[in-house]
């Protein structure tokens, strides 16, 4: 399908911010900027002012708020917040604290927890252990805010809008294919949910992607709204930041901008910008629908609030919400700690909820230039995770690596100009949303993201049977193009690139039939640098893999780590025996290698045998 459409001239601290890239999300309430990665911190001075308890089953506590409000208090007591501390050398005077229940959270047995004024590192320390002491409680853990991650430079916006500066969907080296890919798919009957800062009303190039979500920020100085309840709808009204907003009640922000990001706009466009209507810039899966959740405002989001979105969008019910009518298929999240802060218990609940109800979560890996496994929300499990490359095809800068990364998609380098960035529409609101809109861009693993979320809503949209979790993480994984610089192998970003004609062609292709074709072994696929970990076998058990294999670079196949003694066997298009092969490694133990300097364009076949029981074992395909 051949598509041309003009191109328009466009979240971490107690409170979760999204935005991973440049821009993920913009520093807290930067509008229209790249993204950069901001830190997970408690509150006010390193501590907080709201917690998340997570009650045993069968508790009092659990059942009863009254009883969990005497737990409580009797923490608080037991803490000495219920006692003014006078000034004391350098130490400033504490007001006496109280704290009550707020609220129950979506997930099992979890709940809010909100103090009357912000608590130092010192007193919140104090308090989780007090409450830890109550034999009713399972875990504590302050309600961390996050901001998006925002970019580093400030956009700019072109004089020549064109789909021709979306590199990052048809470039051939450094793009996604999409273009092959639209004669496949477009995303039709598919919901994505972007848990970010909400959507913006009225954008002139979302008319038909976007349905209602709703909004989970239940702080009003974080909605920016009235009251402290939540809304439907999930619009986007400005996550500005005036000088010191955020002081004495969330921890400070670096990043305090009178502007509004638009972030959760920008995302969605990449996922289902109207295409082919002749205005401003292009979406992948175009005729997929978009949901916004928004839990990120001004000073960031309450990781409670994402929490409950993961829940809400996934069709999980969410105490004091209405049933959520088109739970998603598909969640994206361009948001997580700029510091390293691994996968709170709280969101692996919600996640592990999400996945059994059938949705795939895509993240962005982060733009720390750190290691994802360190970070939420690559840290979590059960999450595709995406690294960012720039318009050559290689690493870009900011964003995070490490095993935890599974593939990367372009976020942008913010380099030559147009060619840097990626594209979408979003308002020109300084603050609040105006009648203004027109194309920005940003840069950011919050950029990379969104590109796999539509891959995923685009395979969805054409298979028989919904992939699980896993199973599309594979498929993507198998069908990546190589990355167009070399990646060091200090800082792996998963299989490669992002090829959705790929991943559409096989997942459209029906199984071999042995009845009717040659199908020849059955074998599991290695991706190229890609280990495949915790293998183990019996003596003499067999286990067949192939890898697809480019003529005339180094190949190599490794085992390594665990324990007992496994051999390899390797052959060029057809199933290596222990009798008949073309390069074996049979050495003592399980550090196997074989190695084809000038190798042949094709399939290798590799087969693990068992020379003795052997476990934990990894095996990888290196070209």
């Amino acid at each position: 399908m051949k598509k041309k459409t003009k191109l328009g001239v466009a979240v971490a601290g107690v409170v979760l911010m999204a935005s991973i890239g440049v821009p993920m999300a913009t520093a807290a309430g930067a509008t229209n900027m790249p993204t950069r990665p901001l830190s997970a911190a408690p509150a006010a001075g390193d501590g907080g002012y709201r917690f998340v308890v997570k009650y045993r089953a069968g508790s009092s506590e659990l059942r009863d708020a009254a009883a969990a409000n005497r737990g409580i208090g009797a923490a608080v007591s037991r803490a000495g917040l219920n006692r003014a501390t006078p000034a004391m050398g350098r130490s400033a005077a504490r007001p006496a604290a109280s704290a009550a229940l707020l609220r129950r959270m979506g997930s099992p047995g979890w709940a809010v927890v909100k103090s009357s004024r912000a608590l130092n590192a010192a007193e919140s320390a104090q308090f989780i252990r007090e409450m830890k002491a109550n034999p009713a409680v399972e875990s504590v853990e302050v309600d961390r805010l996050y901001h998006h991650m925002g970019t580093e430079n400030p956009s700019f916006t072109p004089n020549d809008p064109q789909t021709s500066a979306q590199w990052n969907f048809y470039n051939a080296l450094s793009g996604v294919n999409a273009t092959a890919a639209w004669d496949i798919s477009q995303g039709e009957g598919v919901v994505v949910a972007v848990i970010d800062t909400g959507i913006t009303q009225g954008n002139p190039d979302l008319q038909t992607a976007v349905i209602p979500g709703y909004d989970m920020i239940s702080d009003k100085r974080v909605s920016r709204r009235a009251t402290d309840d939540r809304v439907a709808g999930g619009w986007d009204v400005g996550d500005w930041v005036e000088k010191d907003y955020c002081t004495g009640w969330a921890s400070a922000n670096p990043h305090d901008a009178d502007t509004s990001s638009w972030h959760g706009s920008h995302v969605s466009g990449t996922i289902a910008q109207d295409t082919n209507n002749g205005l401003n810039l292009a979406g992948l899966a175009f005729k997929a629908k978009v949901m916004p959740v928004r839990v990120l405002g001004s000073c960031g989001g309450f990781g409670s609030d994402i929490s409950d979105g993961i829940i809400w969008a996934s069709g999980g019910t969410v105490p004091g919400l209405p049933a959520n009518p088109n739970p998603a298929e598909v969640i994206n999240m361009s948001l997580g700690s700029g510091g390293p802060a691994t996968c709170p218990t709280i969101y692996q609940d919600a996640i592990n909820g999400a996945i059994g109800r059938g949705s795939i979560i895509v993240v962005a890996a982060g733009n720390s230039n750190g290691n994802a496994g360190s970070y939420t929300m690559s840290s979590c499990n059960n999450v595709i995770s995406v690294g960012a490359t720039g318009f050559n095809g290689g690493k870009a800068y900011y964003s995070n690596y490490g095993p935890r990364v599974d593939l990367s998609a372009p976020g942008g380098n913010a380099e030559q100009n147009n060619n840097g960035w990626i594209w979408q529409v979003t308002n020109k609101g300084q603050q609040g949303p105006t009648g203004e809109w027109g194309p920005t861009g940003m840069v950011g693993t919050s950029m990379a993201s969104p590109h796999v979320a539509a891959a995923a809503a685009m395979v969805q949209s054409v298979v028989d049977t919904p992939l699980t979790w896993v199973q599309m993480r594979d498929l993507l994984v198998s069908t990546v193009k190589p990355f167009g610089v070399t990646i060091p192998a200090a800082t792996p970003l998963g299989a490669g690139i992002l090829d959705i004609k790929a991943a559409l062609d096989k997942a459209t292709t029906p199984p071999c039939d042995p009845n009717v074709d040659d199908c020849g072994p059955v074998a599991t696929a290695l991706v190229n640098k890609v280990a495949v970990n915790g293998l183990a076998g019996n003596s003499g058990s067999e286990v067949l893999y192939s890898f697809e294999a480019e003529a005339g670079k180094v190949l190599t196949f490794m085992t390594y780590g665990g324990t007992g003694n496994v051999s390899l066997y390797v052959s060029h298009d057809a199933e290596p025996t222990t009798a008949a092969s073309d390069a074996r490694s049979t050495r003592a133990g399980n550090s196997e290698t074989v190695r084809f300097t000038a190798p042949a364009a094709g399939t290798y076949y590799v087969k693990l045998v068992g020379a003795a029981s052997y476990a934990g074992v990894s095996l990888v395909a290196r070209q």
